[in-house]
This record gives C-alpha cells, sequence and structure tokens, in this order.
C-alpha cells in the first residue's frame, strides 16, 4: 500500500498541491486521472522521491520515502517520468539493462541479464533488442522504456503518462501490457492518465484529482459516472455503457 499523510507541495503562494490524504491499495492498478495542473504527475513525482515534499509523509510498503536509503527504496519502487533523456545510441538491451543497477551497480551479472531479457520478452522486443533507441517508432521506444522500469524488479511501479504521444493501437497496447504486469506479475502499478476511459477499461482504483486535490477516489464504476466526471473536469460528460464498461463521452 502507498500512503500519504498531510503531503503538501507549495509552488507560489496560490499555487499548492494538497494537503493530500490518501491511500493507494497494493495490487493492480491504480489510475490517477484529473484535468492539466490538477496534481497528478506531482503526486506521482512525490511518492517516487523525485520531487520533495514541503509537508507530510509518503510510505511505500511500509517504507518511508524519505528516510529510506536509496539503495533500499529502488528495490521497492520503480518510476518512469514523462521526460525521457537518454542516449539515443544505447541498443533497447543497453536501456533495459540500467533498470538493473540498483542491484548490478553497472556490473550485470547473469540473474541481471536473466531479469532483462525477461522484461524484452514481457513487452514483445525480443527482435528489437539489439536495436538503437533513434531507430524505434515512439510506440517501441515507450515499450523499451517500460521494460527497463519492469527490469528493475520492484513491487511498486510508477509511470506518469506512459501512453503520451501514443496512437489509440499502440496506446491500447501499452495498456495490455500493464494490466498483465499486474496481473503475472504481482506488480502494484500506478499510472497517470489524461483519458478517463483506459483508466475505466484496465485500472482496478481510480483517483481523481482538481486544483491540487484528491476530490474522488473508487472502483471505475463510481467514478464514470455523469455527474462525477462532469464535476472533475468542468465540462459536461455523459457515460453511456459500452461493450466493455461504462465509456465517457464529451460534448
Amino acid at each position: 500500500m502507498i500512503t500519504l499523510a498531510n503531503v503538501r507541495k507549495d509552488y507560489a503562494s496560490d499555487v499548492r498541491i494538497g494537503p493530500l490524504d490518501v491511500e493507494l491499495p497494493a495490487g493492480g492498478i491504480t489510475a490517477l486521472v484529473g484535468p492539466n495542473g490538477a496534481g497528478k504527475s506531482t503526486l506521482l513525482t512525490m511518492v517516487g522521491r523525485l520531487l520533495g515534499l514541503d509537508a507530510g509523509t509518503v510510505t511505500i510498503g511500509g517504507y518511508d520515502v524519505t528516510r529510506t536509503p536509496s539503495k533500499q527504496l529502488a528495490k521497492v519502487v520503480s518510476v518512469l517520468r514523462q521526460e525521457n533523456h537518454f542516449v539515443t545510441r544505447l541498443t533497447v538491451r543497453q536501456l533495459v539493462g540500467l533498470g538493473r543497477f540498483p542491484h548490478s551497480k553497472g556490473r550485470l551479472t547473469a540473474d541481471d541479464e536473466r531479469h532483462v531479457s525477461d522484461a524484452i520478452d514481457f513487452l514483445g522486443l525480443h527482435e528489437l533488442e539489439g536495436r538503437h533507441l533513434d531507430e524505434l517508432s515512439g510506440g517501441q521506444r515507450q515499450r523499451a522504456y517500460v521494460a527497463m522500469v519492469l527490469a528493475q524488479d520492484t513491487p511498486y511501479v510508477l509511470l506518469d503518462e506512459p501512453l503520451n504521444n501514443l496512437d489509440m493501437r499502440h496506446a491500447v497496447g501499452m495498456m495490455q501490457h500493464l494490466r498483465r504486469a499486474a496481473d503475472t506479475l504481482g506488480r502494484t502499478v500506478v499510472v497517470v492518465l489524461h483519458d478517463v476511459n483506459f483508466a475505466a477499461r484496465y485500472a482496478d482504483h481510480v483517483v481523481a484529482m482538481k486544483d491540487g486535490l484528491v476530490v474522488e477516489q473508487g472502483s471505475p464504476a463510481e467514478i464514470m459516472r455523469d455527474d462525477v466526471l462532469s464535476r472533475i473536469f468542468d465540462t459536461p460528460v455523459s457515460v453511456v455503457d459500452g461493450p466493455h464498461g461504462p465509456v465517457a463521452c464529451y460534448f
């Protein structure tokens, strides 16, 4: 479980994230949704200790994020940010191997190589593992980044908008991979999503943010309601029954 207690981040006298008091369940997929500027990415990066807190505490699986040594925390939680600035002449396998750094410190063992191969195979990248990043499509690169995170072999995985710049086909494929990671690998996946329909289809738990606060949370069925979504996004939303569950329609 991930717990945020009285967490706050101040950017200016009138710009603040929090205070946040929320529990994200262990297991499955939790989706963070809400309008632009709601604080979704800030919440995620504070949980992953990529951004400091101005108040409050964050615990992941019982570990206090601000007090746990980095070496230990890196074996508990892995994070993929929106902005990835890796050297483009890295191959896919070299990139995924970076996910083993908390374990190998740069000297990959046979066990590390096994984890790398498993992550590459899991994301369907075997035929691309010798290709350089600048030779890949956007969707292929995104899969390689997620493979790197999975190779870190942490029980908690945090992903900030992994569907960014993906077309519909690749976005669906990415969410299917994350669903499998939660179901077959036992990972707790927390993902920032812009499209609530992806959250409804693939997530187990949805946390909705607005103006720096958590305003709603619950199962997809509890969040996918006309009144709830219209209030969160400040625009009329109609939820209809689709073949795989509720679908939000925007006017």
